[in-house]
């Protein structure tokens, strides 16, 4: 049980100690070995930070690491940018809205808002030429931490690989390292849906989306430890397979994602300078 007591002074000498706190809150342990580390000591912040301990070790050790791109990596969202540029964001954000209430699978969703915007090719080029990605801050620092280590990186994203090469460029990622989405055209250049095949494409199970990546990853490389990055509900699903799930709040935080991440971080430089904790404390297992 938890217990509020009030002391003026700490002193310590030998076994003689004194308290210098206006007020703190503390558990009474049964034994000295039960001498918590941190001040609360509630079961649920003590499962939780146990939690995070493991997802920590396995960001340690990971062989490969995917990072969601929209809000995660980037600060915005592509195709609402793109959309944006068509001159129909509005149009579009309606149709995200009525699809998320409906609970649409996101094949559908992404159908929907596409057949809005109806992008041609030379469009699509134009949007790219003119556009910097405006990548989340520390973002490269952690990347090139990664790639330092040995570490592969890969951008697992339900948008379009055409407004992610030039992220990946940035980063420099290989082209071969990203799993997103292709736009169609036809052969004079006018939109003529998305490719289907691709696992991204779709979401909601094991065998499609960010989960389908990632089983793909290790089956073709056999990564013993594969860490998901990101911002979303599609995210948490990829884990498993994935080893470990990290949520991401920098850019928008979404209560949902939040509640079910074990490890929730809202600074990129969080991730890259746990990177140099003492390898003494990695479970090699």
């Amino acid at each position: 049980m938890a217990v509020f007591f009030h002391f003026h002074r700490i002193l310590y000498s030998h076994n003689v100690f004194q308290l210098n706190f206006r007020m703190i809150r503390v558990a009474l342990p049964t034994t000295a070995s039960a001498i918590p580390r941190s001040i609360s000591t509630s079961p649920g912040e003590t499962i939780s930070k146990n939690h995070e301990e493991e997802v920590k070790r396995v960001w340690r050790k990971a062989d490969a690491v995917c990072f969601d791109v929209d809000s995660t990596v980037c600060q915005d969202e592509g195709i609402d940018e793109l959309a944006a540029y068509l001159g129909v964001g509005e149009a579009v954000a309606n149709v995200t809205r009525t699809a998320m209430n409906g609970n649409a699978r996101f094949r559908d969703a992404l159908a929907a808002r596409l057949q809005v915007m109806k992008p041609n090719h030379e469009q699509l080029e134009q949007f790219v030429n003119i556009s910097k990605p405006k990548l989340t801050v520390g973002i490269r620092e952690l990347v090139s931490r990664l790639h330092a280590r040995g570490t592969h990186v890969y951008l697992v994203s339900g948008g379009f690989r055409r407004l992610i090469l030039p992220v990946a460029e940035l980063l420099g990622i290989e082209k071969s390292r990203i799993y997103a989405n292709e736009i169609l055209f036809d052969k004079f250049g006018k939109y003529h849906g998305f490719d289907t095949s691709e696992l991204t494409s779709d979401s909601g199970s094991k065998e499609t989306g960010k989960p389908a990546v990632i089983a793909l990853l290790k089956k073709m490389y056999n990564y013993k430890t594969v860490v998901m990055v990101g911002d979303g509900a599609t995210d948490v699903e990829a884990s498993p397979p994935a080893d470990a799930f990290i949520g991401f709040g920098g850019n928008v935080i979404r209560e949902g994602v939040k509640a079910r991440a074990k490890w929730y971080v809202t600074d990129f430089d969080v991730l890259r300078k746990d990177l140099d904790h003492d390898e003494s404390d990695i479970d090699d297992e």
